[in-house]
């Protein structure tokens, strides 16, 4: 379905990008990785996906808290593959604190990363885009981006953000045949989340495991984690045909929880 195209996902050497990387790439599409990680392990990602799916696969290590670096990114991609079809925001930090007590360092990293990096990767990218007539911009925010949760400020005020810049971005590419769409999933299993499921096993004195079911029991009716695959699937659809006239959705995968 996608052969000839080519993505570029953010955040995708590990986690819920490098699943929507491997869902793409079945399909044929060329894909630019570009994340954080050991750099040998990077390059066997990289090459496992190319030779798995037979596709075009490079990496970039731009620091997405860095504008000037971003900016080389999209425009590696675009010199790379002649075009930069589909971008997949995806890149994001997590830090938990009561607002006063929040760091504003970690604040002003969260910002960075988890909002104004896809600013600037949808500032350059949508002018490839409009050269081609096509364009898909999949923006991975949160449940968070939905509704809140304690102790998470900089986290929730990121992905409201991302929601809210999908919306104006559809509206701005809308009828040029780019679509923008956000995806909110809920509890899904990554390292973004273990740390949090550790925290609440030791808070609970119980294993692992039961602090990932007290989880899902607080929030997420399904009491099953999102799969990555799952994720990799819509982002799949959002790409698709049947997904023209879709945009300016933010579609939460969540297991009921934004439904309470």
């Amino acid at each position: 379905m996608l052969k000839g195209k080519s993505a570029l996902i953010t955040g995708s050497t590990s986690g819920i990008g490098l699943g929507i990387a491997r869902s793409l790439a079945g399909q044929g599409c060329d894909i630019m990785l570009n994340g954080l990680g050991d750099p040998e392990k990077i390059e066997a990602t990289r090459t496992a996906l190319a030779a798995e799916f037979g596709i075009c696969a490079r990496f970039h290590g731009a620091d997405m808290t860095c504008p000037d670096q971003i900016s080389a990114l999209v425009e590696a991609a675009a010199a790379e593959f002649g075009a930069i079809d589909i971008l997949v925001n995806c890149a994001g930090i997590q830090h938990t604190a009561p607002v006063e007590e929040f760091p504003p360092d970690r604040w002003a990293a969260i910002i960075a990363i988890n909002l104004s990096s896809s600013f600037y990767t949808i500032h350059h990218a949508v002018p490839h885009m409009r050269r081609r007539g096509w364009g898909r911009i999949i923006n991975i925010a949160s449940v968070h981006g939905l509704v809140a949760s304690a102790n998470k400020a900089a986290y929730v005020a990121a992905k409201h953000g991302l929601v809210g810049l999908t919306k104006v971005t559809a509206l701005e590419t809308a009828g040029s045949g780019i679509t923008s769409n956000a995806i909110c999933p809920g509890w899904t299993r990554t390292e973004l989340i273990e740390p949090q499921i550790i925290a609440r096993a030791e808070a609970l004195g119980v294993d692992v495991e039961e602090g990932g079911r007290n989880m899902l029991a607080e929030k997420q009716p399904s009491q099953q984690f999102v799969s990555i695959e799952q994720l990799g699937q819509l982002a799949l659809f959002l790409c698709s045909p049947g997904a023209d006239q879709i945009t300016g959705t933010a579609l939460p995968i969540d297991g009921g929880w934004t439904a309470q």
